[in-house]
């Protein structure tokens, strides 16, 4: 089964095709943007439906339709975890281990998740009490614990320190570190000790310049580069993060939006990743030190598409001047041209140059006077056009 194409994709073609000038066919712009003329009637069939024009289920229904046999499915599984829990608390043998009883559910089909939520438990606690039940480290660790809380009962003022002592005076074998973390775990602190302030989490860290300014790949999906530019229309700024192949000179996947969040790198990547099939394990995404690269979402998205980052230096343009070309004929050839009234007029015009102009009619002299296009068609010929 073909993989869909992104969402933003989608949408940017039916703009391209309900704006076409007159005497532009279907078959014309399904060629430029490499779609089936029939992929981009049906997408324009769905669009007239979402519209109201057509008769027909609206994606808002079948999206609604789905969500609702989820939230069924999911009530479900909840319903039938509180009745067995019910049922098993009840039991007269005591004391009770819940997590037997997660082992039980799982194996009649409903998700651990599931019924973690459901129970407030843990899933890391019962993964680790599924693979070692007891251990002797749990057990020492358990009988410390106590000892720990019964001097720390007696004595409220004392830190962690004099409970050590404590401790050690009844023959347990423990050291000032490990009463500290025992106490920090279950917030036991002397009465007469200063209350911790909560400190902010510090931002992702940012990745070495695995480049090195060798804008050179010998595959498809070896090496990828992104940057943001940002232009004004008369509705305010319009923001595009692209992603191109070193290897072509594809622009292999973008996004477009009114703001400058983490969210448009993170769609960038997964419209990229979609774009090439999925598979782009190992390949090197790299980009300057911009917050939206260097935010979680962005290097949960690297992570989840197996990916490695890389970024240049601080305010060294020249680290990224690969993807700074294709920004610069960007601006030339679409952004200076004239004046934007709408963030959608100047959206369409993007999209279009990308997909027809720069992909399937600009001949590149790196490329051997061939486009992105006809680069990947004659260079991998097993390789499926996205």
């Amino acid at each position: 089964m073909p993989k869909p194409y992104p969402k933003e994709f989608r949408d940017d073609v039916v703009r391209v095709a309900q704006t076409r000038e007159e005497g532009v066919t279907l078959e014309q712009i399904a060629k430029d943007f490499g779609i089936h003329p029939m992929t981009l009637s049906n997408w324009l069939s769905q669009t007239a439906v979402d519209a109201g024009i057509k008769p027909g289920k609206t994606t808002a229904d079948n999206a609604e339709l789905r969500e609702a046999n989820k939230r069924i499915r999911l009530l479900e599984e909840e319903n039938e975890v509180l009745r067995r829990a019910a049922a098993y608390l009840s039991q007269a043998n005591l004391p009770k281990r819940i997590y037997p009883l997660v082992s039980e559910l799982a194996a009649d089909g409903i998700p651990v998740t599931v019924t973690c939520r459901v129970l407030k438990l843990c899933r890391q606690d019962y993964y680790r009490w599924r693979n070692h039940p007891v251990t002797d480290a749990l057990l020492d660790e358990a009988y410390r614990t106590n000892a720990i809380f019964d001097a720390h009962a007696d004595d409220p003022e004392f830190g962690y320190r004099f409970l050590a002592d404590e401790i050690r005076a009844a023959g347990f074998d423990a050291c000032d570190r490990t009463v500290w973390r025992i106490c920090r775990d279950n917030a036991w602190w002397s009465v007469f000790g200063k209350k911790k302030s909560k400190a902010s989490k510090p931002g992702a860290p940012a990745h070495d310049d695995l480049v090195k300014r060798d804008f050179t790949a010998a595959g498809p999906d070896e090496l990828w580069l992104t940057d943001i530019t940002e232009h004004w229309t008369r509705e305010g700024k319009l923001y595009l993060c692209a992603i191109k192949d070193v290897w072509s000179n594809r622009i292999v996947g973008y996004s477009i939006d009114s703001r400058m969040k983490a969210r448009l790198a993170v769609n960038a990547i997964d419209n990229a990743a979609a774009r090439r099939g999925g598979d782009v394990a190992g390949c090197i995404l790299h980009s300057d030190r911009g917050s939206q690269f260097r935010s979680r979402k962005a290097q949960r998205a690297l992570v989840r598409h197996e990916m490695v980052g890389s970024m240049g230096q601080v305010g060294s343009a020249g680290d990224n001047a690969a993807m700074e070309s294709f920004f610069s004929l960007l601006q030339k050839n679409v952004l200076n041209r004239r004046t934007w009234t709408t963030r959608e007029e100047l959206r369409i015009e993007i999209v279009t140059w990308i997909e027809r102009t720069y992909h399937r009619r600009r001949r590149q002299p790196r490329l051997g006077r061939l486009t992105p296009i006809e680069y990947e068609t004659i260079m991998s010929p097993t390789t499926k056009a996205a």
